[in-house]
């Protein structure tokens, strides 16, 4: 299916004729806008817009897009995930290398109090510090969130908000295939979720878009029970696609007291999980991929 046409209608069938100055009534039979009403509010042809829905129109206009986007009433991240399919078209972007650099893995070593991990746009976690590894009770390199969460975890495993997880997960997913269509590695992730999750294929037959930026995570701990913690998305430069994330609890919360039992439980028990760094610099430096990941 084409992308940008699959986007196109499942954001029209979402839009309240009402909305938009359409009377409905009990007879009407479809979901949302009519592609014939999208086209008249836009001020395009019917045939053009049909052909845009049928994959058949190529290379859009700026203007036509941001009528589009006008009339079925798209936010900002779903109206740069619009231009982006529009531009794809043309000029497929290149997925980037995913090398972490030695002075962004320094980083991880000087946040001590809680949780810190690099992560790419296909949610595989390049590095953690000491903290990341005993709140997912494994060690960083090799962990896929997306993968994690819909085929390990489930419901009742570590994401206390699961199903709110869940909808992020594929929201940005389906951001990152929006920019880096042509990546094998992504597209066999999505397969992989697709064949062993019946709430991954549902949602991502939705095309929802969904931009991580930062918010409330609950974790919840075997060892030390519920975790709300605040996380915090950095953008690193000169690194497309990749992520600082760090998870903080608020001073003098209980979750902050959870995260110093954590870190303790760690010592005592001899931290079963040791810094990685040393493994993922020696892999950056040689060009090596990650233990874990797929081949390319």
């Amino acid at each position: 299916m084409d992308d940008l046409a699959g986007f196109l209608r499942t954001r029209r069938s979402r839009v309240d004729p009402a909305a938009v100055g359409i009377p409905t009534d009990s007879r009407r039979r479809v979901e949302g806008l009519r592609r014939e009403e999208v086209a008249h509010l836009a001020g395009v042809s019917v045939d053009y817009y049909v052909r845009l829905e049928q994959g058949r129109a190529t290379q859009p206009s700026e203007q036509v897009l941001d009528a589009l986007a006008r009339v079925i009433g798209l936010d900002e991240t779903e109206r740069g995930h619009l231009y982006r399919l529009a531009r794809q078209r043309r000029r497929p972007a290149k997925a980037p290398g995913g090398r972490v650099r030695p002075e962004v893995l320094r980083i991880l070593d000087l946040v001590a109090g809680a949780p810190a991990l690099i992560m790419d746009y296909r949610l595989d976690v390049l590095a953690g510090n000491r903290l990341a590894g005993l709140l997912y009770g494994r060690p960083m390199p090799g962990l896929n969130t997306a993968r994690h969460i819909f085929l390990e975890e489930a419901e009742r495993g570590l994401y206390a908000d699961w199903e709110k997880c869940t909808l992020d997960v594929v929201g940005h997913l389906r951001l990152a295939a929006g920019k880096y269509p042509e990546d094998p590695r992504l597209a066999s992730l999505i397969g992989e979720l697709a064949m062993g999750s019946e709430r991954f294929r549902r949602l991502w037959a939705r095309a929802d878009v969904r931009a991580r930026t930062h918010g409330r995570k609950a974790y919840r701990h075997p060892l030390v029970g519920l975790l709300e913690l605040h996380q915090e998305n950095f953008a690193l430069p000169n690194e497309p696609g990749m992520e600082l994330l760090v998870l903080s609890a608020a001073p003098g919360s209980p979750a902050e007291d959870g995260l110093r039992l954590l870190a303790g439980l760690g010592a005592d028990g001899g931290d079963v999980h040791p810094p990685v760094h040393a493994q993922v610099r020696e892999q950056c430096d040689n060009g090596r991929p990650t233990p874990g990941t797929p081949p390319h």
